[in-house]
């Protein structure tokens, strides 16, 4: 197994790398649960104003019958969509079902102008055709093991590793 990046320190890079992607009228987007906290302490850090935005992949997942609703948190997206420039952040790219499932559910509340996407650590190992526009770290895993990351009460990111079930 590769050495697991601080993610702290890959928070830095990721507040870095967003900066030039970010346009004027640009809209955070976090993906439940991790793409959440990031972008909402990225919203904080960029100075932006209002709060940003929360989706959930549950209901457009292709595996919904297995997994059903999660206790995550529900997609609020405080900004009229249609027409909007899109940021989506994620914590983990990892297959880009997610990321299917998700597009899925931002359409359903309008058509954006442009959705583009950043994430803390790309893993490979893709099933659909989905690329970040930029990613902090790229690890590689195998396949029995999950990256997540995880935030401590203080705020503090980490990253865990744990077996696929």
């Amino acid at each position: 197994m590769s050495s697991i990046p601080d993610a702290e320190v890959l928070y830095t890079s990721l507040l870095a790398g967003v900066k030039p992607l970010m346009r004027a009228d640009t809209r955070l987007v976090g993906i439940t649960s991790g793409g959440a906290w990031l972008v909402e302490r990225l919203q904080k850090d960029l100075g932006l104003p209002g709060a940003p935005g929360v989706i959930s992949s549950a209901m457009h997942r292709d595996d919904f019958a297995r997994r059903g609703l999660s206790a995550s948190a529900q997609t609020a997206l405080p900004f009229d969509v249609n027409g909007s420039d899109v940021l989506l952040l994620d914590d983990v790219l990892y297959t880009g079902r997610t990321i299917r499932a998700v597009l899925n559910e931002l359409f359903d509340f309008g058509r954006p102008a442009c959705v583009r996407l950043a994430v803390l650590v790309d893993r490979g190992g893709r099933e659909l055709p989905v690329a970040a526009d930029f990613s902090a770290a790229k690890l590689t895993l195998p396949d029995t093991q999950l990256l997540a990351l995880a935030r401590a009460d203080d705020g503090a990111f980490s990253l865990k590793v744990e077996e696929n079930r």
